[in-house]
């Protein structure tokens, strides 16, 4: 057994405590190799903002979870010698689908598990998620369940229709599991394709695909449940904004991502206004990483060293990891 405390690790209990009074949202990147979680930890330190670092299923699986142990203490470590004093940094698994998963990531230095039984019938998934609190509290860590089912297509994680979350179930969810965080569904989306064009309107100026709004309806009878417990930790998922930019980076150098359109910006900023304080980032971070080695090999064909296109990859995450604390989720400072 590892705590995660040994590693300089925190949980989420004070962060989110701290962002629900704020009205602000930490951000949650998901990374799987080590220019990722470089990139996070600069962008993160630089302007201290609490952050979530996310672990798949798929992304254990490929990293291993004893090296994911070890670059959990090696982040904190980083994020200090970069002048961060006391780092504000979770290591989470997302989308843990069994109580076994999120044991032995609890055993190996996790911080938080997110146990997710949304496909479950209802009082089944009440049974799972309650299973993993009363396993990981033991330990202090914390624990996210899901309530609702996003469309779209993340690593194991799949569906083809959006099942918006019940208002009227979250109180009962959370009182009878005891989770500390939950994922609710409002319209957004895995992968980089959340909307198909059928869904959107086209801009009649620019020709461009607008998605659809979220749900705030949702989201707004959601946090009207909780308003007699103070509030609660709202998540939510699906979040990238596929940013045009590097669509179009990618497209441009060899890629076929046509139509590929994410959540508005100025969306997830208001929700972070709000009640939501966990805000999951993954394909950003993908289309910034690929879209950057395809100009890289474009432009220098005759490059082979891994740490001249994953250089340039690296430095493009920053500024987008940086961006999002900054103009979108307004978490920087809330880690002085």
């Amino acid at each position: 057994m590892v705590n995660y405390k040994e590693l300089g690790l925190v949980n989420t209990k004070e962060m989110f405590a701290k962002a629900l009074k704020g009205g602000y949202a930490v951000p949650a990147f998901n990374f799987n190799n080590l220019e990722q979680l470089q990139a996070i930890v600069t962008a993160a330190a630089t302007e201290k903002s609490p952050v979530i670092l996310q672990v798949s299923k798929g992304a254990r699986n490929y990293a291993n979870g004893t090296i994911l142990r070890y670059l959990g203490m090696a982040a904190v470590e980083y994020a200090k010698e970069l002048g961060w004093e006391k780092p504000q940094i979770v290591l989470h698994l997302d989308h843990g689908d069994s109580f076994e998963l999120c044991k032995d990531c609890i055993d190996n230095g996790f911080s938080s598990v997110m146990i997710d039984g949304s496909h479950l019938p209802y009082e089944e998934n009440v049974a799972l998620t309650k299973k993993v609190c009363d396993y990981a509290h033991k330990f202090d860590v914390t624990v996210e369940g899901e309530l609702g089912v996003l469309a779209g297509v993340e690593d194991e994680v799949s569906a083809d229709h959006h099942t918006y979350t019940n208002p009227e179930e979250v109180v009962d969810f959370a009182t009878r599991t005891g989770c500390d965080s939950l994922a609710i569904s409002i319209g957004t989306s895995h992968g980089a394709y959340k909307f198909t064009p059928e869904q959107c309107t086209r801009d009649p100026k620019t020709g461009k695909l607008v998605p659809p709004p979220l749900a705030f309806d949702v989201l707004e009878g959601v946090m009207k449940k909780f308003e007699k417990q103070g509030g609660f930790p709202i998540v939510l998922h699906g979040s990238s904004s596929v940013p045009e930019e590097y669509v179009e980076m990618c497209n441009t150098y060899g890629g076929k991502l046509p139509n590929a359109i994410g959540i508005p910006e100025s969306e997830l900023t208001k929700a972070s206004k709000s009640a939501v304080c966990k805000i999951n980032i993954d394909s950003d971070s993908r289309l910034a990483f690929t879209g950057a080695v395809r100009k890289h090999f474009a432009e220098h064909p005759d490059h082979f060293d891994p740490r001249q296109y994953c250089g340039d990859a690296r430095k493009e995450m920053i500024k987008m990891y940086t961006h999002k604390i900054v103009n979108v989720l307004g978490s920087k400072g809330k880690a002085e």
